[in-house]
């Protein structure tokens, strides 16, 4: 870490160790490493000026073209569900504001990050840049087929719901990767998919969730596929 990144955690730490033992904490998400990231990334600088008063509260956020940034509590959840560790490679589809990869960089080796609306992605992009982080990889574009050509992956992260399991992210999940996603219309629940180490997947409910809705090639898609 530079001595940039060190400052720019100690920006408003208090209230991210507020965030972390009260939120996520006393919910049961107990992986030290996952909340030590939780208390590390500065979610303020996340999020649009307008909205950082708010960065530590409990709930996800406005960053604009109708996005937003996850609640805290689900981010740490997804996160801890991934079960990451230091030498793993990492899909998020649906960078948002970067977040989510900020918190991955700190736990993998590398992140690669796809997102559809280009504004947001050269702005996350410049967000883990001046933070210092450099194993994130952004790019613009429609992640509802992956990242074929750098997969397999040992954990893939969707923050926006499709209708239906987009088969792509699954087959690009290697021995006992483990891909977290939300998926349904109205009402929505997030799934752990497993890719066992024989090969066999293994399917999870976890708990109801609200996501922004999966766009691009998921729209044309309904329920049945």
């Amino acid at each position: 870490m530079t001595g940039e990144t060190h400052d720019h955690q100690a920006e408003r730490q208090a209230e991210r160790l507020d965030m972390v033992e009260v939120q996520i904490a006393r919910r049961g998400i107990s992986d030290g490493r996952v909340l030590a990231a939780m208390r590390k990334v500065p979610r303020h600088r996340f999020v649009p000026p307008e909205q950082q008063p708010f960065a530590y509260d409990d709930g996800p956020l406005p960053i604009g073209f109708s996005q937003t940034i996850s609640q805290p509590y689900i981010v740490a959840l997804m996160t801890e569900l991934a079960r990451p560790k230091p030498g793993d490679r990492a899909l998020d589809i649906g960078t948002g504001s970067g977040y989510q990869a900020a918190i991955l960089a700190s736990l993998v080796g590398e992140v690669r990050s796809i997102e559809i609306i280009e504004p947001l992605a050269r702005r996350a992009a410049k967000t883990l840049a001046d933070l210092g982080i450099t194993n994130v990889h952004v790019k613009h574009g429609d992640g509802y087929e992956g990242w074929p050509d750098l997969a397999p992956f040992d954990i893939i992260l969707l923050a926006a719901a499709p209708e239906q399991i987009p088969h792509p992210l699954v087959s690009q999940l290697g021995p006992g990767g483990r891909l977290v996603l939300p998926i349904g219309r109205f009402q929505q629940e997030l799934l752990l998919i497993e890719r066992l180490e024989d090969g066999e997947i293994r399917e999870s409910r976890i708990t109801p969730v609200a996501f922004v809705p999966m766009t691009g090639k998921a729209e044309g898609l309904g329920p049945s596929g």
